[in-house]
C-alpha cells in the first residue's frame, strides 16, 4: 500500500511538471508569433520569460528523476538534493540570461518613448495574453493538489506565479497602449524583466540553504525529543541534530541516556524502538541513535 502511494505521488509530481512544460512550449510559439504581428515589446518579454520557463521545467523534470535514484556508495543518503541543484541552475538562467536580455531590449526603448513604437493589432495581443493566463492555470491547479512538494515543484510553482503576475502587467500595458499611452509597453516589459529576476533570486536564496544543510523547524526537534523520551528506559536526550538531505527527507542523530549497567541487548532494543517511533511519527528517514549510560 505504501509503495503504491509513493508511486501515485511520483506520478502526480511529474504530471504537473509535464503539463507546465507543454503549456510553456505552446505559449512560446503563440507569443512569438503574436509579437511578429503586433510588435508589442511586452509580448517579446513574455516570450523570453516562457522560454526561460521551458528550460527551467526541463531541468526540474530531469532532476526529479535523478533525485529518485537509490543511494549508493558515493551518495549514501540518496540523490534528493539534485532537485535543489536544478532549482539553483534554473535561478541562474532566470537572473543572468532571460531577465538581462529583457532589460537590454526594454531600457533603450524607454528613452525613445516619444517616438512611434510600431505597436499594432492590440486585439490580437490581448487575446494571446488572456489565453496565456488561462493556460498557466492548468498546471498550477495540478501542482497545488500535491500535498508534499519537493524543491522541483516549489520552483515550478514560483515560476507559474510570476507568470501570472507578468500576464496581468502585460494585459494592463496593452490596454493602455491601445488608448495612446505607448510608454506603457516599455514599462510593462521592464516590470516583466524585474519579475523574472525576482523569481530567480527567490529560488537561489531558498535552495542554497538546503545545499549547505538546512535544519528542520523547531517543532521537528521537539517532536523527536518527546518521542524518544516516551520510550521506556530513556532517561534523557541530548545532542539532537538534523538536516534535509532531499525533498522532505531528513537525516537526524541524537544521544539517548539510559541507566548505567543496562545490558547491550536492552540498550539495542531501546534504540530500535526509538528509531521505529521517530520514523513513523516524525517522518525521519535516516535516524542515528547513540546510547550513553548514566547514573539514575
Amino acid at each position: 500500500m505504501k509503495e503504491r502511494k509513493n508511486t501515485n505521488t511520483k506520478v502526480s509530481e511529474t504530471r504537473g511538471i509535464k503539463l507546465a512544460l507543454l503549456a510553456y512550449v505552446i505559449l512560446v510559439a503563440l507569443q512569438l508569433t503574436a509579437y511578429l504581428f503586433t510588435n508589442a515589446m511586452v509580448l517579446y518579454a513574455q516570450t523570453l520569460e516562457m522560454l526561460s520557463d521551458v528550460m527551467v521545467s526541463v531541468f526540474l523534470l530531469l532532476s526529479f528523476y535523478w533525485s529518485r535514484k537509490p543511494a549508493d556508495k558515493f551518495h549514501m543518503f540518496g540523490h534528493g538534493r539534485a532537485q535543489n541543484v536544478a532549482a539553483i541552475v534554473s535561478a541562474t538562467i532566470l537572473i543572468f540570461f532571460m531577465s538581462l536580455e529583457a532589460f537590454r531590449e526594454a531600457i533603450p526603448k524607454l528613452f525613445q518613448a516619444s517616438e512611434a513604437t510600431g505597436f499594432q493589432n492590440a486585439s490580437l495581443a490581448l487575446i494571446v495574453i488572456i489565453v496565456g493566463m488561462f493556460v498557466i492555470i492548468v498546471p498550477s491547479i495540478d501542482i497545488l493538489r500535491v500535498k508534499a512538494k519537493g524543491a522541483s515543484l516549489k520552483a515550478l510553482m514560483v515560476a507559474l506565479l510570476k507568470d501570472e503576475v507578468s500576464y496581468v502587467a502585460a494585459l494592463v500595458a496593452v490596454v493602455l497602449v491601445a488608448q495612446g499611452y505607448s510608454v506603457a509597453d516599455t514599462i510593462a516589459s521592464l516590470f516583466v524583466a524585474f519579475v523574472i529576476a525576482l523569481g530567480g533570486i527567490y529560488l537561489l536564496k531558498d535552495n542554497v540553504h538546503y545545499l549547505v544543510g538546512r535544519a528542520p523547524n523547531q517543532q521537528f526537534f521537539e517532536k523527536v525529543e518527546s518521542t524518544a523520551k516516551s520510550v521506556k528506559g530513556v532517561l534523557g536526550v541530548h545532542d539532537l541534530k538534523a538536516e534535509y538531505v532531499g525533498p522532505n527527507i531528513i537525516q537526524a542523530s541524537l544521544h539517548i541516556e539510559v541507566e548505567k549497567g543496562a545490558s547491550i541487548e536492552s540498550a539495542d532494543r531501546i534504540a530500535h524502538e526509538i528509531e521505529e517511533r521517530v520514523s513513523k511519527e516524525v517522518n525521519c528517514q535516516y535516524c542515528v541513535i547513540h546510547v550513553d549510560p548514566i547514573n539514575d
